[in-house]
């Protein structure tokens, strides 16, 4: 199993830059040692480096380049200028009380991600929730939480949403048990407006959302919920995101990925059409 490290520091960026590093490194035909000497450090720095586990000095990678043979040029440029997206600090370290280590990397992969495709057996995915349900999930995990940690869970909930409404949403692929449509998460009017907000999201050209109707026998769902993040730039793998209970799991080995990413195929063959799945949320609205 092949997974990637999953520190606070992890990003999308940090990982382009990485990779893009260990490319040039390896068409050079130059070791990790060789590199590290270079630059004055270890060869588990330049291990590090590769993996996005540590910032970067601007002085290293320009060294480094130069030592791959590329000293100047748009590559270089846009290279050195990927440094300052890789270091920058997120927005979710201000919520570092209530958002956990290992999540952190999720966060850094979905502001990153060209493609999001997920399967829920539960509940509505976190993109799509309005705030009166992600409360209510809040306080169905959280019994013991403060009214303020309470409030600053559903504001990162929130925070996350922004992306939708960006110049650089992500296509967003959703499949959605019928159960969590249906489950009473917060009483009658909150699951209204949150079947509301499902119904005009799924009228946005840029969102996909298909219902999986009670009842049906689902091939690959056997692996429970999870999402697939894909990246634009060919350099990042896509990954797959299996959230547990006080951890996650961040998958990236091709062989693992084309494995959910066939299951994901599956259970959208099985579920309705955007269509269908449109009418089911309607009638589900109208049984409330």
């Amino acid at each position: 199993m092949s997974m990637l490290h999953t520190g606070g520091g992890v990003t999308a960026h940090r990982l382009l830059l990485g990779s893009q590093l260990r490319r040039l490194r390896e068409a050079r035909g130059v070791t990790r040692e060789e590199a590290g000497y270079s630059i004055r450090a270890s060869e588990s720095k330049i291990s590090r480096m590769e993996l996005g586990r540590v910032g970067f000095k601007e002085r290293d990678v320009a060294d480094l380049l130069t030592l791959y043979g590329v000293d100047q040029g748009e590559e270089r440029t846009t290279l050195l200028g990927l440094i300052a997206e890789a270091n920058a600090v997120s927005w979710w370290h201000g919520y570092e009380d209530v958002v956990p280590t290992w999540f952190h990397t999720y966060l850094g992969l979905e502001e990153a991600a060209a493609s999001i495709a997920s399967y829920e057996i539960q509940f509505v995915p976190g993109l799509l929730q309005t705030e009166a349900y992600a409360r209510a999930v809040v306080l169905l995990g959280r019994h013991n939480a403060t009214p303020q940690e309470v409030d600053r869970r559903v504001a990162v909930r929130m925070r996350r949403q922004q992306l939708l409404a960006s110049g650089r949403a992500p296509a967003l692929h959703a499949v959605i048990d019928e159960a969590a449509l249906r489950r009473p998460c917060g009483g009658p009017q909150v699951m209204r407006g949150q079947l509301e907000h499902l119904i005009s999201a799924a009228g946005r050209p840029e969102v996909v959302l298909q219902v999986v109707p009670l009842g049906t026998d689902l091939p690959g769902a056997e692996a429970g919920a999870f999402s697939v993040l894909g990246f634009a730039e060919p350099e990042l793998p896509d990954v797959v995101y299996l959230e547990q209970f006080t951890s996650a799991l961040y998958l990236d080995r091709p062989a693992e990925v084309a494995e959910y990413t066939a299951a994901l195929q599956r259970l959208s063959e099985a579920s309705l059409t955007p269509e269908d799945s449109l009418a089911l949320l309607r009638s589900v609205l109208g049984d409330i």
